[in-house]
């Protein structure tokens, strides 16, 4: 397949943190109208295109998750700067000096750089210590608390990073910023295309779920309005492809595909689900990872649990430096992650959907 690259940088570049995830919503809508016979929102701002291959079909859902680690405007101190809370996972390390925008109740967008003391005055102990993420402020160049505020900041605003997506130097690898989860969003978006293309036996949603970033939210409401036969949750692992990492920690490598997660801490995948996907990657030769992440877990983690237990496993896309500024990602993995999942989708029916159920 040809990379989408113009999908991929506005995907990245749009700022949506979990409860504000709006840009990325209409965003979808727009990429994917063509393609939906409707679309599904919930009650939180989950939206999915709904497609229709076979109305008597089982119902599939496959979802990614349209939040992006963040920060939310908590104070405005009288000499002007901004204290912030973090929305999702952070370490502190890697939140200093780094250039945000802030993004107003009005849409406005004010860039800002994040600050702490100068190391020139802190304790040789001190320096030591990673940095209290309470000691972090934002600096947009404002003299005062006024100043601020009449720049149309005020508590509950969004706060995300400010980056450029881009390809590293000629080679197959992407930075950018949210590659956690919009690159899901963008195998969600393939998948609609490929299901208007192609057809299919089932009843499709495709789309992203809210608010996985603060504790897998937004795919209980999801899960409960939509009642899918089976789930897939699109979304990114770990690479433990860079200096430092170990096995135990991860093991998977940018550039040799998909992960396909057997465990982690949200859930076990579906054994007969997941018997399906391996035999389907085998059998069109799509490179894959199995992948254990016993410190994270996927929106799949909320969405097996609802209703009577929903089959449900996820399949990921590996990438470097997660939950911070700046992510990479290998596009073979991006492509080859849509190879699985719409081969995947080409094979399920009522009679699969069954075999999948029984064999748990």
């Amino acid at each position: 397949m040809e990379l989408n690259k113009e999908l991929l940088v506005n995907l990245t570049e749009v700022n949506g943190i979990a409860g504000n995830e709006t840009q990325v919503r209409e965003l979808f809508k727009k990429e994917t109208e063509t393609y939906v016979d409707e679309f599904v929102q919930d009650g939180l701002g989950g939206i999915f295109g709904k497609h229709i291959g076979d109305a008597e079909g089982p119902k599939v859902l496959m979802a990614a998750h349209m939040d992006e680690v963040g920060f939310m405007v908590s104070e405005i101190t009288d000499k002007g700067f901004i204290k912030f809370v973090t929305i999702g996972g952070w370490w502190s390390q890697v939140v200093l000096a780094q250039e945000v925008v802030i993004t107003t109740r009005d849409g406005k967008e004010i860039e800002g750089v994040t600050g702490s003391k100068p190391p020139h005055v802190l304790t040789a102990e001190a320096r030591k210590k990673p940095i209290d993420m309470k000691d972090i402020f934002i600096d947009v160049g404002g003299q005062s608390k006024e100043d601020i505020e009449k720049m149309g900041i005020r508590p509950g605003d969004m706060i995300t990073p400010l980056i450029k997506t881009r390809r590293l130097n000629d080679t197959p690898f992407l930075l950018g910023k949210a590659w956690d989860n919009r690159i899901g969003v963008a195998v969600a978006v393939e998948v609609l295309k490929h299901a208007k293309g192609k057809g299919h036996q089932t009843v499709l949603y495709s789309g992203a779920n809210v608010q996985e970033e603060v504790g897998l939210r937004g795919a209980k409401v999801a899960a409960n309005l939509v009642q899918p036969d089976i789930a897939i949750a699109l979304d990114t692992g770990t690479a433990g492809d860079t200096p430092g990492m170990t096995k135990a920690e991860a093991d998977s490598e940018l550039g040799k595909g998909p992960q396909v997660i057997v465990f982690d801490a949200s859930m076990i995948s579906h054994k007969g689900l997941r018997d399906f996907v391996v035999n389907i990657a085998e059998k069109h030769d799509i490179p894959f990872q199995y992948t254990f992440i016993p410190g994270g877990g996927t929106d799949a983690g909320s969405i097996h649990t609802a209703q009577a237990g929903i089959p449900s496993i996820a399949i990921t896309v590996p990438v470097r430096y997660l939950h911070s500024t700046t992510s990479v990602i290998h596009e073979d993995d991006f492509k080859n992650t849509v190879r699985l999942v719409t081969a995947i989708l080409d094979e399920l029916n009522t009679e699969t959907v069954a075999t999948i159920k029984e064999n748990v």
